[in-house]
């Protein structure tokens, strides 16, 4: 009976609403670009929106079916949130490894930001246009993320690099190190991919990033557990980070106020006012999502 019953409110949780609202936007071809393509998903009779979650797939992939996924649907309607999804695909080009659309500045950013405006209106949601933004990505998607954290760090309220290839950005501004971050890495990925995620990590940690890298063992290049542990770091911060009226600034969080993870040891602890380690640490918004951190790199359930 205590099976079904969990089950029960698992299916609960994870259900999508009875009804809902998508709208769709494509941008002309760009500089950096071919195809820039996005999808609103709105909860039925949502009132104002706090904020987007913004879903990003891998390299050249189409993702704006991800807005349909029910565990996304479910978390934007428990929050007041609207989900966009996301198709951007680079022109040929002789290293199509390289995806040129995740250089956000060169045009792609600019067309992702013309898109919520427009989406925003055919919603008759226009405070859509300048809402804060959650991004989550995989691979590329990641990229994307990073680099648009890079761009724009006054629309993010935090975002997840996931197991990505290339980045045009190793160190980031302050106003983005500012930002909570999830870094994964998947234990069997292939190494270029750990080791450029680890550099970008170790040197933007090194100037204070907020940011945790977090490994996930027995992965390769795939999802893994991110959306669920990113999905914790966007719920435990969003209240924080969200302005106290709309249309105002973020608001920061304070270093203290977090743990500190040893990626070696794989524990954490409050950070406190004590004197930096002297060893790459990653830093993490709340205990909550300390412990989850440390389940995920431990491969232990949450």
């Amino acid at each position: 009976m205590r099976s079904i019953l969990t089950a029960a409110v698992l299916l609960a949780l994870t259900a999508a609403p009875a009804m809902s609202a998508t709208y769709d936007f494509s941008a002309k071809p760009g500089a950096n670009y071919d195809k820039a393509e996005f999808r609103l998903w709105l909860p039925d009779g949502a009132g104002p929106v706090r904020a987007l979650v913004v879903l990003v797939p891998g390299s050249n992939g189409e993702g704006r079916d991800q807005v349909d996924d029910p565990f996304w649907q479910a978390f934007a309607t428990r929050h007041h949130l609207a989900l966009v999804g996301c198709h951007l695909t680079d022109k040929k080009h002789d290293q199509m490894f390289i995806e040129e659309y995740v250089d956000v500045s060169k045009g792609s950013g600019q067309a992702f930001l013309d898109a919520l405006a427009d989406l925003g209106r055919q919603a008759s949601h226009p405070e859509i246009a300048g809402a804060p933004l959650m991004l989550w990505g995989m691979s590329a998607g990641g990229e994307f993320d990073y680099e648009f954290a890079v761009w724009k760090p006054e629309r993010v309220v935090a975002f997840v690099v996931n197991k990505g290839n290339i980045y045009y950005t190793a160190l980031a501004p302050l106003a983005t190190r500012k930002i909570p971050a999830l870094l994964f890495t998947g234990e069997k990925d292939l190494d270029f991919r750990i080791e450029t995620v680890n550099g970008i990590f170790a040197v933007n940690r090194r100037g204070g990033a907020l940011w945790a890298l977090t490994q996930e063992p027995g992965i390769g290049h795939a999802v893994g557990r991110s959306k669920e542990l990113g999905a914790m770091l966007f719920e435990d911060v969003m209240d924080a980070r969200l302005p106290e009226t709309p249309g105002g600034a973020l608001r920061p969080l304070a270093d203290r106020d977090g743990f500190i993870g040893d990626l070696t040891a794989k524990t954490f602890a409050p950070a406190g006012d004590g004197p930096a380690p002297n060893h790459t640490t990653a830093w993490l918004a709340t205990a909550r999502l300390a412990k989850a951190w440390q389940a995920v790199v431990t491969g232990q359930p949450f």
